[in-house]
């Protein structure tokens, strides 16, 4: 992940600066522990500055609106008591060249600032600081023990110490170029690690990209620069300093992140903040989702495996239970040869009914016929009675194994981020897991606010998994019906058929029963996978209007690949009309059931390129 450097913070202050001071803090919200949102009224409008002081993502920048669940963090409380109703005035660096700023809050534009909002964005150690006017700490994002750090503590009040200061000499526009190229080349090197090394400011990412705009190679050692590179080099030098000294940036997206200054840009984007919002929202949404694809798998296994033991228990007792019938058998052999049975015997043999077959009948020696016979009988008794106490808990195990195997195949599915939508379903998977029982509250982390490429808020919701099976009498997953307090939530993919008909593939429980039971009329077409654990498929048609045989088995590729059968060559898939498509009384959420079925075979390799490719 790109870390913001200080010329990124400096683009962002500079537009911060001409487009919200001064303001007025109308509202606070921490959207998790390392996300801060502050409502900025201006004449302009409202808007909301996020301050993020991830270890690896942290930033500020104008971004959406938080999600509309309750904000029950300590710090956000302090800042909003403290804050509410003041004037943001000003936004400096505490110090020349540092990552950190000093955010002035006072009763109005012109008085002296009464707070200090202190963002210092410094990778691992960043950190969120509200002082007085005193320059007291009044409280912090992270407060840092004398025992963390002898160097710096940072404690409620103590005063405010500066970050400890650098000690490369500061870049400057009257540099003769000749001092400058004596500097950098003085110790032969890597030529982008010659110059992090000899100035303060500057980046990784921000070197290798202006190496690269000036026609060299990072890693190309310095004495072998001649005069023509190292004029190229000084040119893009001085590009960079005068446009941190005239506030003139070039943001834009970059192969491998993105760039402030154009250097290396692949598509322009016209304000920094858009740029830094959806960049670290991206970047913070991907790592979510691979710690809760995780989570969710870990938590799965442990279930399945619980499970197991259990079917695994009681399928032993079931397999007791089998012999309730021998044992009567050999009571009922014995009762009719009771002349056969001598005092002291330990076992006996006795001819069968039926076949005339020896049966060895074991004995207690300490009883006699009548009463070893009695308590075959009450054996028998016991073990029918077992039967039927075991077979309902035996079959209820596995349902739940059934279904936790369809989730589990659901979160499979999703095997990397691309988009909002991914992490949203992923959380809806978790909230349905927690509606079922499998999972406690506490176990639930709370989300960031979600977005997408575009910007737009989605709160980070949960519901529940899909995944139908079988035939008439097979049952598949399906979502239950129940309000949800946001609108933004995961949406279904869309493709197009050759035909130009709608196909709409469910991601989730949720999804599968809004695509089955409240999108699907008459006239549409239902889709699944035969007997293996996948998406609910619909494809939309007019009245009047027939799919054509193309049409058929490109849904049935599609049904065929969102399924547990994407590795296969051929998957049969079954389809019908959504009015034959029903929910069992007490079923497992998204479980269903089908009737009057055609069979496909469905080829998931053939849909693997269209899955990418034709999405509407």
């Amino acid at each position: 992940m790109q870390p913001v450097d200080f010329t990124t913070l400096t683009a962002a202050c500079a537009e911060l600066r001409d487009r919200m001071l001064p303001a007025r803090l109308e509202q606070v919200y921490q959207r998790d522990r390392h996300n801060l949102a502050l409502a900025l009224r201006t004449l302009r409008g409202r808007n909301w500055l996020n301050i993020c002081w991830h270890p690896q993502a942290a930033h500020i920048c104008i971004g959406d609106p938080p999600p509309k669940i309750p904000d029950t963090f300590t710090f956000s409380d302090q800042l909003r008591h403290q804050l509410h109703g003041l004037a943001w005035v000003a936004i400096e660096p505490v110090a020349p060249w540092e990552r950190a700023l000093d955010l002035q809050f006072a009763k109005r534009p012109g008085e002296p600032a009464l707070w200090h909002l202190y963002v210092e964005i410094m990778g691992k150690y960043s950190n969120v600081i509200l002082t007085n006017q005193q320059n007291q700490i009044v409280t912090a994002a992270h407060q840092v023990s004398e025992e963390k750090s002898s160097v710096r503590p940072i404690l409620t009040g103590q005063p405010y110490s500066l970050p400890p200061a650098l000690t490369n000499p500061i870049p400057n526009l009257s540099e003769s170029p000749q001092h400058w190229q004596e500097r950098v080349g003085l110790v032969p090197g890597q030529l982008w690690r010659q110059l992090l090394k000899c100035y303060r400011g500057l980046s990784p990412t921000l070197v290798k990209s202006m190496v690269a705009a000036a026609g060299l190679e990072p890693n190309q050692p310095t004495d072998t620069l001649t005069d023509v590179e190292w004029q190229q080099l000084w040119k893009c030098w001085q590009f960079w300093l005068q446009a941190l000294e005239t506030a003139q940036f070039h943001p834009g997206w970059t192969k491998e992140g993105y760039t402030i200054m154009g250097w290396g840009a692949t598509a322009p984007v016209p304000s920094t903040h858009e740029l830094l919002d959806r960049y670290y929202t991206s970047q913070l949404n991907r790592q979510e989702f691979t710690q809760l694809r995780h989570q969710l798998l870990q938590k799965l296994d442990r279930l399945l495996e619980k499970q197991g033991q259990k079917a695994l228990t009681f399928w032993e007792r079931l397999q007791q239970s089998d012999s309730a019938d021998e044992h009567r058998q050999q009571a009922d052999l014995l009762m009719a040869y009771l002349q056969e049975w001598q005092p002291g015997m330990t076992s006996i043999s006795l001819c069968d009914f039926q076949t005339n077959v020896p049966i060895t009948i074991p004995l207690d020696p300490k009883k006699n016929a009548i009463q070893n016979a009695q308590s075959l009988y009450k054996r028998h008794q016991k073990l029918k009675r077992a039967r039927s106490a075991v077979e309902p808990l035996f079959n209820q195990v596995k349902v739940e194994i059934e279904y936790l195997e369809l989730v589990k195949a659901t979160v499979w599915q999703l095997d990397s981020y691309e988009a909002k939508e991914d992490l949203q379903t992923l959380a809806e998977i978790r909230e349905e897991l927690i509606g079922q029982g499998y999972l406690d509250k506490s176990e639930q982390p709370r989300l960031r606010c979600l977005r997408d490429a575009s910007g737009c808020a989605a709160a980070a919701l949960t519901q529940k998994p899909t995944m139908p099976e079988g035939s008439a009498s097979r049952t598949t997953p399906r979502a239950s019906l129940r309000h949800r307090r946001h609108t933004d939530t995961s949406v279904p993919y869309r493709f197009q058929t050759p035909s130009g008909f709608e196909l709409l593939i469910g991601r989730n429980n949720r999804q599968n029963d809004q695509i089955s039971f409240r999108i699907a009329n008459d006239y549409d077409l239902w889709f699944h996978t035969q007997e293996i654990p996948g998406s609910h498929v619909l494809m939309r048609l007019q009245p009047g209007k027939l799919p054509d045989d193309v049409d058929l088995q490109f849904a049935a590729d599609l049904a065929g690949y969102y399924s547990q059968g994407r590795q296969s060559d051929r998957v049969p898939v079954v389809y019908t009309a959504p009015k034959h498509v029903y929910k069992p009384k007490g079923a497992k959420p998204g479980m269903v059931i089908y009737k009057q079925e055609t069979v496909l075979w469905g080829r998931p390799q053939q849909a693997s390129g269209r899955a990418v490719i034709e999405k509407i």
